[in-house]
């Protein structure tokens, strides 16, 4: 209640009025963990210990808020802000980074919203990730350093965005989104075109996704491309007019026997792209295992995944796989200790952006091993 009458009282000062039928809600996420990580890196042998936030979940300060407007119908908003609280960053001082920045209405028909936003990939990966999609989880990284927009990470934030999210039809949804490029460069926004050369097409991203979730079970099917890439990344490097699309899909799923709960997933990506970098990647494919269980009063759980690349003519396939656990004890309902652990086998990589997988810590190389451990705490408000 008294974050309600804080988050109200802000919104109040910043628009000069408040409307008795809006709610306004204050939320958030502070996690800070150590870590110690052993493995090569850019500079050889690296060992590292260090203080770091969001390792089991992403730091956050949040404003959610919604408006009757009458006949069903209602305005949402989110406004949510990454924060690094273990250094001198934060509110005023290096600014914020926008997780999610949107605007809606919502009503009988489902939700239709504008902004930055979740692709379906983002919610997909964390509801089938036994190690519920943290920095130490083996699918977050094998997914988000080979270039996946279906992953729990930004790549998976899609800018200038609409979304359509359906209603619940006893256990089934569906969610679609559209990102306008807007540019000739992703990551630049609104820029200025030359029709000769450039499509207001170029960059933009769409996807949707159907998940059923009833009972025990939950099932996530999607998909996600990227169209007209022109930009340098570690998927190649495209040229105004000469744009290819990168295409992925995603299949996971968990079922809960109460006792232990399994989860499984497979995911795809095919590189189009027409001019590429020497090395560029024309397709990869990531699949996981995992299982969590109760264990006294808190959880564990176990995960392995493997990524294989396979690139342009003249350069090998890559296989990168990995290992992690975490145990999960809450203190309270808003408030627990975990501790984990990752590890990650670089040994069969090649020597292209995006095939070595890295520990937090940034600690990884090709041909080499590398694992991170630590423990840490988080709270929720």
């Amino acid at each position: 209640m008294h974050k309600k009458i804080i988050a109200l009282a802000i919104a109040a000062c910043a628009s000069g009025s408040a409307s008795a039928q809006s709610n306004v809600t204050l939320y958030g996420v502070l996690d800070l963990a150590y870590l110690y990580s052993s493995g090569n890196g850019a500079n050889g042998g690296q060992n590292t210990f260090s203080g770091i936030s969001g390792v089991g979940a992403g730091s956050r300060l949040g404003f959610r808020g919604e408006e009757a407007l009458g006949n069903g119908l209602k305005a949402v908003f989110t406004l949510e802000y990454g924060l690094d609280p273990d250094i001198n960053c934060g509110v005023g001082t290096c600014g914020l980074n926008a997780r999610q920045q949107f605007v809606g209405l919502a009503g009988g028909f489902g939700t239709v919203a504008l902004g930055r936003q979740y692709a379906p990939g983002f919610n997909a990966t964390a509801r089938n990730d036994a190690l519920d999609a943290s920095d130490m989880s083996i699918q977050s990284s094998l997914s988000a350093l080979n270039g996946y927009t279906i992953t729990p990470n930004s790549p998976a934030r899609f800018n200038n965005a609409v979304t359509y999210t359906s209603p619940n039809w006893s256990g089934l949804q569906v969610s679609a989104i559209y990102g306008f490029g807007e540019t000739g460069s992703e990551g630049v926004n609104r820029g200025i075109y030359n029709s000769n050369t450039v499509s207001p097409d170029d960059n933009s991203k769409w996807g949707i996704g159907v998940n059923y979730a009833n009972g025990p079970l939950n099932l996530d099917l999607l998909f996600q491309q990227r169209i007209s890439v022109t930009e340098f990344s570690p998927l190649g490097v495209k040229l105004p007019g000469f744009g290819g699309n990168i295409s992925e899909w995603y299949a996971g799923g968990s079922w809960d026997f109460q006792v232990v709960k399994l989860f499984a997933s497979y995911q795809a990506l095919n590189n189009d792209n027409d001019v590429r970098v020497t090395g560029g990647l024309d397709r990869s494919n990531l699949w996981t295992l995992g299982v969590s269980a109760p264990l006294g009063r808190g959880t564990l759980g176990l995960s392995y995944g493997r990524l294989t690349a396979d690139y342009q003519s003249g350069v090998s396939d890559g296989v990168s796989w990995g290992a992690g656990t975490m145990y999960t004890y809450p203190l309270s309902k808003r408030t627990s200790l975990y501790g984990a652990y990752s590890y990650f086998n670089n040994n069969s990589t090649v020597f292209v952006p995006g095939q070595v997988i890295a520990v937090p810590g940034v600690v990884g190389a090709a041909g080499e091993n590398n694992y991170a451990i630590g423990a840490g705490i988080t709270h929720s408000f």
